[in-house]
């Protein structure tokens, strides 16, 4: 057995002095990561999978408290000393993290940083450190390697990012593997060959792999075993084919229900509280008018950015070519499309955040690409915009109660500021939050309750399109059926139309009446969403849709 976790508890420390309290954060958790394996540790955000992870190495913050057993290799790693980690770290025991341009640094080069690892641990020289890096950037297939050596983290595309990443690791051939989450953040073709690098690189180098992620179609394409883990415990674990195929833990069946898909046609995804208590969500879908008015009608939208080029020159670089399509009041088009598509840059093109080079967007009968600054201000409250992460798009400082009064004060809505109060309090609880949310900071809030603020927020302008870009992306199944039930639910009440940007075709499917398939910023599809997705017309688009996690198969 290559590494054994035995009644492994994490609590953390909080608090100074006479107020510490203990927060439980892993709590008795024990499984074992055979030779040549890949293990997969499953469950939401909080539910303790990277706290677990980096117990192995203990990559956690001074306030942890840890007890158990972490055998590897025949050693119990909770007794090894900080030099013997170390020695470990990147050695034997290497990680993938899950946004790579917070752990590879600005400052050095690729090459440099590859270089680093293959220096400390084995002690290779500058020159054949940088020849061992060239050749793991050839292995993990980043084209033009030789050049790419000399680039900063910051040229790379994420999907390459993550290929260095995933080739620092590799530079000392380390027996096991930590992956955590690391294609949360990439858009299904570049996830797909992730998922197929690690696949082969762990064949060919026969190590074992601890895969964490929240979602279980993802980890049964890859995984042996799978843990299913929540709230700090283990709830189920066994072979990736029983867990797929007869789960017995109601958490379990929970998480493989939530998560939308092609197949998935019903009006409402099961939350995972309300899927586990049997309850039936009662609310029916909304039927959508065909003859709705037409809200928003985009012509032969454009938009190029012009680079340096030499000491005098620039260059054209074309991301967005001739885009059109029309929007229903109450109708949502989904924009799909791999990494540089164009189809983020179409959207801040729509709401002038970019200025465009050519097209009209007519909104009302007014083209908003011509408007003044004047007149583009009053129109932008009808047009609203919700980001892919909740964590920046929320000032730290203000109170959610400020977040969405400013607002409503900007643009003169409501008579005073007890009326503006009173209506933010009313947005909250339209988008599930409490009454006492008014008063705290973004920091007080999870992920999916701050997306809930971010839709608030817009909503308290009373817009008629909503924008939204990569919202659900970055949140587990679970708060993600909730968000997609949300903006269901709002859509109905209020008319909203949406225009609604993301990589996840499953998603999509659930949301969408119409979908825009975008590439090299063009349109190259364009379908109700039921003809375009059961039947495609475009090679590219069957290839983002056979590049969607299925979840286990049996062969």
């Amino acid at each position: 057995m290559l590494l054994s976790i035995r009644d492994l508890k994490v609590a953390f420390r909080l608090g100074e002095r006479g107020s510490v309290t203990l927060a439980k954060a892993v709590d008795g958790v024990s499984f074992d990561i055979p030779e040549h394996t890949t293990v997969a540790l499953v469950g939401e955000s909080g539910s303790g999978k990277s706290v677990t992870a980096m117990s192995i190495i203990n990559l956690l913050p001074d306030n942890a408290q840890r007890s158990g057993v972490i055998e590897y290799n025949g050693r119990d790693l909770m007794k090894a000393s900080l030099p013997e980690l170390q020695a470990l770290r990147g050695k034997e025991i290497a990680c993938v993290f899950q946004d790579p341009m917070t752990s590879l640094n600005p400052v050095f080069t690729v090459g440099q940083q590859l270089a680093e690892p293959l220096q400390r641990h084995l002690k290779l020289g500058r020159r054949a450190a940088m020849e061992r890096a060239e050749a793991l950037m050839n292995e993990v297939g980043i084209p033009e390697a030789k050049r790419r050596l000399d680039s900063h983290p910051h040229e790379l595309s994420g999907g390459q990012q993550q290929r260095v990443m995933i080739a620092m690791a590799l530079a000392c051939e380390p027996k096991l593997l930590i992956a955590d989450e690391p294609t949360t953040a990439l858009d299904v073709t570049i996830q797909r060959q992730i998922l197929e690098l690690i696949a082969k690189l762990q064949e060919r180098h026969r190590m074992s792999v601890l895969f964490i992620s929240h979602d279980l179609a993802l980890v049964g394409e890859i995984a042996d075993h799978v843990v299913v883990m929540r709230q700090g415990m283990v709830r189920e674990q066994g072979p990736v084919a029983r867990i797929f195929q007869q789960p017995h833990d109601l958490y379990t069946k929970a998480l493989l229900a939530c998560r939308p898909s092609l197949a998935n046609t019903s009006a409402r995804l099961p939350v995972i509280d309300e899927h586990i208590e049997g309850i039936t969500p009662a609310r029916p879908a909304k039927p959508k008018d065909p003859n709705a008015p037409v809200l928003l009608e985009v012509r032969a939208l454009a938009k190029s950015f012009f680079l340096r080029e030499g000491l005098f020159g620039k260059r054209e670089f074309k991301a967005v070519r001739d885009v059109n399509f029309k929007l229903r009041r109450g109708h949502t088009l989904g924009v799909v499309g791999e990494s540089g598509s164009g189809k983020t840059t179409m959207g801040l093109t729509l709401l002038r955040l970019h200025e465009p080079t050519a097209g009209e967007v007519l909104f009302d009968g007014r083209n908003l690409l011509t408007l003044s600054d004047h007149e583009r201000q009053a129109m932008r409250r009808r047009i609203q915009i919700v980001f892919q992460n909740p964590y920046a798009s929320l000032n730290p400082r203000f109170t959610i109660g400020q977040t969405l009064t400013e607002p409503m004060a900007i643009h003169g809505i409501g008579a005073n500021q007890r009326e503006r109060e009173q209506r933010a309090r009313t947005l909250l609880g339209k988008v599930g939050l409490d009454d006492s949310a008014f008063g705290k900071y973004p920091h007080e809030f999870s992920g999916g309750q701050r997306q809930r603020i971010a839709i608030a927020r817009c909503l308290t302008l009373e817009p008629e399109v909503l924008v939204l870009d990569e919202a659900v992306s970055a949140l587990d199944v679970s708060v993600q059926a909730q968000v997609l039930n949300l903006l269901k639910d709002l859509q109905d009440d209020l008319g909203l139309a949406y225009v609604f940007i993301s990589h996840d075709l499953g998603v999509v499917r659930f949301v969408s009446d119409e979908v825009l398939v975008m590439k090299d910023g063009e349109v190259v599809e364009q379908a109700p969403a039921p003809v375009l997705l059961a039947a495609p017309v475009q090679e590219y688009t069957r290839r983002l849709l056979g590049a969607i996690p299925r979840g286990y198969q049996a062969t």
